[in-house]
C-alpha cells in the first residue's frame, strides 16, 4: 500500500480511538455531548462529490475479470447501440443495488450524482423506465446467455483461489416465495398460503454465498420444478473450474429419486436431500433395534472467550405455561441408519434417521407424555458418520441467510410486468450478491507472517451482510477529481475496512497477469 495512504490511515485510526476512549471526557459534563453548532452550507465549484465512492472499486472488479465484454459478446438485444451496450444496462441495476437502490425509480438517483457518473467513467446510464423496457425484451434464451455470461466471469474468479478451494463443492437448492399485489403482472399465481406472487428457484454455491442459478416460476409451481436441470448445469459448471468433489444438498422437496442414480453414477457427485416421513419409513425405523440407535452429540454453537453467563429467562415457555398452551421440549436426539432402496431407485442407498425425543405437557389432559419425531436423510456418502451426515444436511440452513440477503439486496422482487422480464431483473440484481462474493475471492492471502489475518480478513469478507458490506465499502463519501489522464479519487470519511479496501484498489489497479 502506498506509504502516504499507510500514514493517513494511521494518522485516522489514532484520532477515532482517541475520541472513542471511554476515559476520555469534555471538561464540561454538564452539558450532552451532541452540543450543536451552526454549519454554513455551499455548494462545491468544479469539485465533485458522491456518498458511494466504492462503487469506482466494483467497476474495477468488473472491468478486471472482463464482466463487461462477456456481456456484451454474449447477450445480444440490441441492433443498435443508440447509445447503451447491454452491459450499461445489466451494470447499472447491479451497481443501483450496491449504492442502495431499492426499485428501478432509484437509478434516477444515480443518473443525477455527477461524481457517481465520473466514477465509472460514463457520461449517462440509463434511465428507470429505459432499464424496464430492457427487461422486457428478454427471451428465455437471452436469461440462458446472460448466465453464461455471468459464468465467463465467475470462472476467472475461481480459477485464481488456491487449491483447497476445489476439495468440495457443495451445491445447494431451495424455492423462495416473492409476493406482489399487483393484479396484471403476467405469470403470477396464488400459493397454499393464499399469496399471490412468483416462486423463484435459487441455486447457491456454499462455498461462497454465490447465485449459480436463478429461474423465475409461477407462484403455485412445487418447489423442486426444474431442479434438476440447474443441479446438472451447476455440476458441469463446477466441474469445468476443477472441483475434485461436488455435494448437492436440498430439503424434502429435492429428493427427486428418479435422478439420484444418475448424480451417483458420475463418480464424483454426491447428495444429501431430506426424505419425507410416510407411514411406510415410519413403521420400518420403528422396526429397528434399540443398538441401532446412538446419541447425536451437536457441536457448541460458539465458544465462550471470558465465563460463561447466567442463562435468561424463558419468557415465551413462561406465557405458555401461564395460557395453558401445550408445551413440547425437546429431551435429546438419537441417530440411526439403514440401507433403503427408492422405488425409482436401482440400487440402495443410506438412509440416515434423526428421532428427537421430546416431553410433551397437554393441558387438556392434564398429564405430562413422551413423544418422538422422524426426520430422513437420504445419501450415498459412504464415508461419513451418521452425525456427520446429519451435521452438513442441517448446515444447508445457511441458504436461508442467503436467500435473506437476496431480499435485502432486493434481486427478490418484481417490478416489471410478466414473468421473464422479472426473471431478468432478478437475475441482474443478484449479480450485485455476487460482485460482493467475487470481490472477497479477489483479496490476496499471501504466505509469511500475516498470513492469518490476510485469511481472517478474506473469510469475514465473503460472509458480510450486504448493508454491513454497503456501509462500509461502498458509502464511502469521496471528491471525484477528473483529470485530463486519470480519475483522482480523494476518500473524506475514515473506517476500520479502509485499509482492506485500498489493498484492494491497488491490486485491480495493476494489469493482471494472464
Amino acid at each position: 500500500m502506498n506509504a502516504i495512504i499507510t500514514k493517513r490511515l494511521a494518522a485516522c485510526k489514532r484520532r477515532l480511538q482517541q475520541r472513542l476512549d471511554k476515559d476520555n471526557y469534555p471538561d464540561d459534563l454538564s452539558r450532552p455531548m451532541m452540543r450543536g453548532s451552526t454549519p454554513q452550507y455551499e455548494l462545491s465549484g468544479r469539485s465533485a462529490g458522491t456518498a458511494y465512492g466504492g462503487i469506482g472499486l466494483i467497476h474495477q472488479l468488473a472491468r478486471d475479470w472482463g464482466l463487461a465484454e462477456a456481456i456484451d459478446q454474449r447477450l445480444h438485444l440490441f441492433k443498435v447501440h443508440l447509445p447503451y451496450h447491454e452491459s450499461d444496462h445489466v451494470l447499472s441495476l447491479a451497481y443501483n443495488a450496491l449504492c442502495g437502490g431499492t426499485c428501478l425509480e432509484d437509478l434516477e438517483l444515480r443518473r443525477q450524482d455527477e461524481a457517481y457518473l465520473n466514477l465509472l467513467g460514463a457520461q449517462r446510464i440509463p434511465d428507470p423506465t429505459t432499464a424496464g423496457d430492457f427487461c422486457r425484451r428478454f427471451e428465455r434464451q437471452h436469461l440462458r446467455v446472460l448466465q453464461q455470461a455471468f459464468d465467463e466471469a465467475r470462472l476467472k474468479v475461481w480459477s485464481q483461489q488456491p487449491a483447497e478451494f476445489f476439495a468440495e463443492a457443495r451445491i445447494e437448492a431451495d424455492g423462495t416465495f416473492v409476493k406482489t399485489d399487483a393484479e396484471c403482472k403476467q405469470g403470477i399465481d396464488i400459493n397454499y398460503k393464499g399469496e399471490w406472487g412468483y416462486h423463484p428457484l435459487v441455486l447457491t454455491l456454499a462455498n461462497t454465498g454465490e447465485v449459480l442459478r436463478l429461474i423465475n416460476r409461477s407462484g403455485n409451481r412445487p418447489s423442486h420444478e426444474g431442479a434438476p436441470a440447474l443441479f446438472d448445469e451447476s455440476i458441469a459448471l463446477c466441474r469445468a473450474t476443477g472441483f475434485q468433489k461436488i455435494l448437492l444438498r436440498g430439503d424434502t422437496d429435492f429428493s427427486q429419486t428418479q435422478h439420484l442414480d444418475g448424480w451417483h453414477e458420475q463418480g464424483d457427485v454426491q447428495f444429501v436431500f431430506g426424505l419425507d416421513v410416510t407411514p411406510l419409513r415410519h413403521i420400518a425405523v420403528d422396526d429397528l433395534p434399540n443398538s441401532a440407535w446412538k446419541p447425536l452429540k451437536r457441536p457448541p454453537k460458539y465458544r465462550i472467550k471470558t465465563k460463561p453467563r447466567a442463562k435468561p429467562q424463558r419468557v415465551k415457555e413462561r406465557i405458555v405455561k401461564q395460557r395453558r398452551f401445550k408445551n413440547i421440549r425437546l429431551v435429546d436426539e438419537e441417530v440411526a441408519e439403514m440401507p433403503y432402496r427408492p422405488v425409482a431407485c436401482a440400487r440402495d442407498y443410506r438412509l440416515v434417521i434423526v428421532r428427537k425425543n421430546l416431553s410433551v405437557f397437554d393441558p387438556q389432559q392434564e398429564r405430562l407424555f413422551d413423544d418422538y419425531r422422524y426426520f430422513f436423510y437420504i445419501t450415498n456418502d459412504l464415508d461419513s458418520t451418521p452425525q456427520q451426515i446429519v451435521f452438513s444436511a442441517n448446515d444447508r440452513c445457511q441458504q436461508e441467510n442467503v436467500i435473506a440477503q437476496l431480499a435485502a439486496v432486493r434481486a427478490l422482487h418484481a417490478p416489471v410486468d410478466n414473468l421473464l422480464s422479472n426473471e431478468a431483473y432478478m437475475l441482474m440484481t443478484a449479480l450485485a450478491w455476487n460482485l460482493k462474493a467475487w470481490l472477497a475471492l479477489s483479496l490476496d492471502v499471501k504466505p509469511g507472517r500475516e498470513h492469518a489475518q490476510q485469511q481472517a480478513q478474506k473469510s469475514k469478507l465473503l460472509s458480510l451482510e450486504f448493508r454491513t458490506f454497503v456501509n462500509y465499502l461502498l458509502r464511502i463519501p469521496a471528491q471525484v477529481v477528473q483529470t485530463a489522464r486519470k480519475i483522482v479519487v480523494r476518500v473524506l470519511a475514515y473506517n476500520t475496512w479502509l485499509p482492506l479496501f485500498f489493498r484492494l484498489s491497488e491490486k485491480f489497479s495493476r494489469p493482471r497477469r494472464c
